[in-house]
């Protein structure tokens, strides 16, 4: 570490020994701090998790009952060794945050997260937070990703749908069980008042977002339907990705299947995987607002991790700002 840095990467993720913590530890830590409930982010293992208060439901279905959660407010201080932090809304999906981490004699750091800057009737919107040093994901840090407007996206999805109906075949849209499920969801209670049958993975947090407040549709486990094939002609299912090409997916005869992501940007991916359709709705910021981001941040360093972060660290060095490129395990 050099003079006035709070963060550091190391094995178990990013470390700051001012205050004892880990952010988003990859492996048991004494203390973490978490930003969202997504696997990748929230690990069981450590001793205590400091994570912002209306993720809490959440992380707790991930980690388990006997994980000892500190939630905390976003906006309200709390302190760590002689650290003191704050949570902010980063927009990814409900309940994820930025982390700010002030201290004595040094720089004020803002760790994203994951975040998008697209509006989302499921979580509070981004919130910049100025900082000295910026790390920011870059997880779609390529120009070539820039996410159409998502009310267009809804309507190819309803027209999809249709055409289904009209056909009398099942589509099954393909998404992740945490946030994407629960977008696409309340987008859709805003366009139809049709049912939507759900796999076993999207239930229990579906049922979270109900209770956080989020107005969703109608839905029902695809459990409790019946088994002949039938039943489903003109129906939309939703399925975590790995349901793809299970014994599950048999059960929908003649069925559409399209996959949400912002990686349906690329044409030859949804080629590859065999989808029917591709819908490039990201819960990540694209290129444009990565960079929008960075500059509304007022940072005079910036941090990049996950996904392409040697890119965007170097194009923004050709820019003039100070960046690096971090991975878990040491710099890139």
């Amino acid at each position: 570490m050099t003079p006035g840095d709070l963060l550091a990467p190391t094995p178990q993720g990013l470390h700051c020994p001012r205050g004892g913590f880990h952010i988003d530890p990859s492996q048991p830590v004494p203390v973490a701090v978490v930003t969202h409930a997504h696997a990748d982010h929230a690990r069981p293992g450590s001793g205590r998790y400091f994570v912002p208060a209306p993720s809490e439901p959440l992380i707790r279905h991930r980690l388990g009952p006997d994980a000892d959660l500190h939630p905390v407010p976003c906006g309200q201080p709390f302190q760590l060794g002689d650290v003191t932090l704050s949570f902010h809304p980063s927009g990814h999906v409900l309940g994820a945050a930025q982390v700010r981490l002030e201290a004595p004699d040094a720089p004020v750091w803002v760790v994203a997260g994951d975040y998008k800057r697209a509006p989302d009737p499921t979580c509070a919107p981004f919130e910049v937070v100025p900082c000295d040093v910026f790390v920011t994901e870059s997880t779609f840090a390529l120009p070539i990703f820039r996410w159409p407007d998502p009310d267009l996206v809804m309507e190819e999805i309803l027209a999809w749908w249709d055409a289904g109906r009209a056909e009398g075949r099942p589509s099954v849209l393909y998404c992740y069980s945490v946030g994407k499920a629960q977008r696409l969801l309340a987008e859709l209670a805003r366009r139809t008042e049709r049912r939507v049958w759900l796999h076993g993975a999207h239930v229990a947090p579906t049922e979270l977002y109900r209770q956080a407040g989020v107005h969703l549709p109608e839905t029902t486990p695809t459990g409790e339907g019946a088994r002949d094939r039938r039943r489903w002609a003109g129906e939309l299912i939703l399925a975590p990705p790995l349901a793809w090409r299970s014994p599950w997916t048999r059960r929908f005869k003649d069925a559409d299947h399209g996959f949400a992501s912002g990686m349906m940007r690329i044409r030859g991916v949804r080629r590859r995987r065999g989808f029917d359709r591709g819908f490039v709705l990201s819960d990540h910021a694209d290129w444009p607002d990565l960079l929008r981001t960075v500059a509304d941040t007022g940072a005079r360093r910036v941090v990049a991790m996950h996904g392409h972060a040697d890119v965007l660290a170097r194009y923004l060095n050709e820019q003039g700002l100070t960046a690096d490129a971090w991975a878990i395990g040491g710099a890139l």
